[in-house]
C-alpha cells in the first residue's frame, strides 16, 4: 500500500492502508463459528440460514462496489467530479495499488497482525477495544454516508433545496499556501451523515450485530470501489502474497484466531445461528472477515473494468470471477464443517478467483490481452498531462 511506497503518501492513501490492514486481521476466520455459549448446538436450519446470509451479504459489496469502481474510473479518466452516476467525487478518487504495494502488503499486514496480538496480550482488552470502537465509529459513519449518498440523491427530487458547502483547511499563506483538507458537500450529504451517525451511536451503545453489519458492508463496498489494482499481474501478486499470509497465520500459529476473537470492531460480517430460537437477541454468531470480501473483490472489480475496456458489451470475466468467488466461499464453509476447524478462506478463494478467469481467457484467446491491461495511477496521469502541456508550450 501507499505506506510502503517511497513517494509521499496522501492522508486518504494512509487511511486506506490502515483499513485494509485491519480487514486482514480476520481473514482466516472468515467462516469461524464464534459461540457465545459453548453448550449451544446450532440446528441445521439455523446454520444454513446463517451461512446463506453471510454469503449473500458478501456478494452485495463485491457486485455493487465493482459497478461503482467503473464509474469512479470513468470519472478519473474524464477529469470530472463524479458526473454521470454521482458515485465518485473529487474527495473520493480511487487509490491505485501498484505491484510494489502488492508485494509489500503481506509483510505490513503480518507486522500489524502480530502487533495487535502483542497489544492484546500485554494491555487490557477492554481499553483497547474502547479506543478501536471510537476510531471505527468515525470511519464507519463516513463510509456509510458515502455508501448511502447515491441512494439519497435518487430519493430526493431535483426541486429539493440543495445548498453547497465547502470545508477547507489550509497551511501557510500566499504562494506557499497548501490545502490540508478540501471537502465539498451539500444538504443531501448532511442527511446521509445524520443517518449514518444514528447507526454509529447505536453501534457504540449496543454493539448490535445489525449495526455491525451495516458498517461492515459499507467498509467492504468502499474498499472494492476505491481501491484499484493497476493490472492483473499486480492482482495476482497481492492475492498470492495474502494466500501465504492467511495460511501461515491460521495453520502455523494461533495469532489470527486470538486477534479475531479479541478484536471488537465492525471489520467482519456476523449472523446468528440461533436467530430462529432467540430472534434479534441471538448471540451465537457465524462470521466472515471483511478481508475475505475486499481482497478478492478488488480483483473482481479490476476484471469488470477490463471487460468494459474491451468494448464488446460483455461481462464474461466479471461473471466468471464472481461465480468463482461463490464457489470458493462455499468450499470454505464445506471444508470448515467437515474438519471442524477454522479455515483460511483465501486458501480457497484465491485459486478460484484467479483460476476461473485465466481459464476463460485461454479459451477465448485473450490471456495476453488480459495481462497487458493497465490502469494508470492518477498521479502518473497528472504528470503525463503536465508533460504534454509543457511540450505544447515549447512548440
Amino acid at each position: 500500500m501507499s505506506e510502503a511506497e517511497p513517494a509521499p503518501a496522501s492522508a486518504s492513501e494512509a487511511a486506506a492502508a490502515a483499513i485494509l490492514d485491519a480487514l486482514n486481521t480476520t481473514d482466516s476466520n472468515g467462516t469461524e463459528v464464534l459461540n457465545a455459549t459453548a453448550k449451544f448446538v446450532a440446528t441445521p436450519e439455523g446454520t444454513a440460514l446463517a451461512y446463506g446470509s453471510l454469503v449473500f451479504m458478501a456478494l452485495l459489496p463485491i457486485f455493487f462496489g465493482a459497478l461503482r469502481s467503473v464509474d469512479c474510473s470513468k470519472s478519473k479518466e474524464l477529469g470530472e467530479n463524479g458526473s454521470g452516476s454521482g458515485f465518485c467525487n473529487a474527495a473520493d478518487m480511487p487509490e491505485t495499488i501498484t505491484s510494489r504495494d502488492a508485494a509489500r502488503f503481506p509483510i505490513i499486514a503480518s507486522c500489524t497482525l502480530f502487533g495487535l496480538y502483542l497489544f492484546f496480550k500485554v494491555f487490557s482488552q477492554e481499553y483497547i477495544n474502547l479506543l478501536l470502537s471510537v476510531y471505527f465509529f468515525v470511519l464507519g459513519v463516513l463510509a456509510l454516508s458515502h455508501t448511502m449518498s447515491p441512494l439519497i440523491s435518487r430519493i430526493f427530487p431535483d426541486s429539493f433545496p440543495n445548498k453547497q458547502f465547502q470545508l477547507l483547511f489550509t497551511q501557510g499563506s500566499g504562494e506557499s499556501k497548501e490545502e490540508i483538507v478540501n471537502y465539498e458537500f451539500d444538504n443531501k450529504n448532511l442527511i446521509c451523515l445524520v443517518v449514518s451517525s444514528v447507526v454509529g451511536v447505536w453501534y457504540l451503545l449496543k454493539k448490535h450485530w445489525i449495526a455491525n453489519n451495516l458498517f461492515g458492508l459499507a467498509f467492504a463496498l468502499n474498499g472494492v470501489e476505491l481501491l484499484h489494482l493497476n493490472n492483473v499481474s499486480t492482482g495476482c501478486i497481492l492475492l498470492g502474497g495474502l494466500f501465504v499470509y492467511d495460511v501461515f497465520w491460521v495453520f502455523g500459529t494461533n495469532v489470527m484466531v486470538t486477534v479475531a476473537k479479541s478484536f471488537e470492531a465492525p471489520i467482519k460480517l456476523v449472523f446468528p445461528q440461533d436467530l430462529l430460537e432467540k430472534g434479534l437477541q441471538a448471540n451465537n454468531f457465524a462470521m466472515l472477515g471483511l478481508g475475505d470480501i475486499v481482497i478478492p473483490g478488488i480483483f473482481i472489480a479490476l476484471l469488470l473494468r477490463f471487460d468494459v475496456s474491451l468494448k464488446k458489451n460483455s461481462r464474461t470475466y466479471f461473471y466468471s470471477s464472481f461465480l468463482a468467488y461463490i464457489f470458493g466461499l462455499g468450499l470454505t464453509i464445506f471444508v470448515m464443517h467437515t474438519f471442524k476447524h477454522a479455515q483460511p478462506a483465501l486458501l480457497y478463494l484465491v485459486p478460484a478467483c484467479i483460476g476461473f478467469p485465466v481459464i476463460v481467457a485461454l479459451i477465448k484467446g485473450e490471456l495476453t490481452e488480459m495481462f497487458r491491461y493497465e490502469e494508470t495511477p492518477p498521479e502518473e496521469e497528472e504528470a503525463k498531462d503536465e508533460g504534454s502541456e509543457s511540450q505544447k508550450k515549447d512548440q
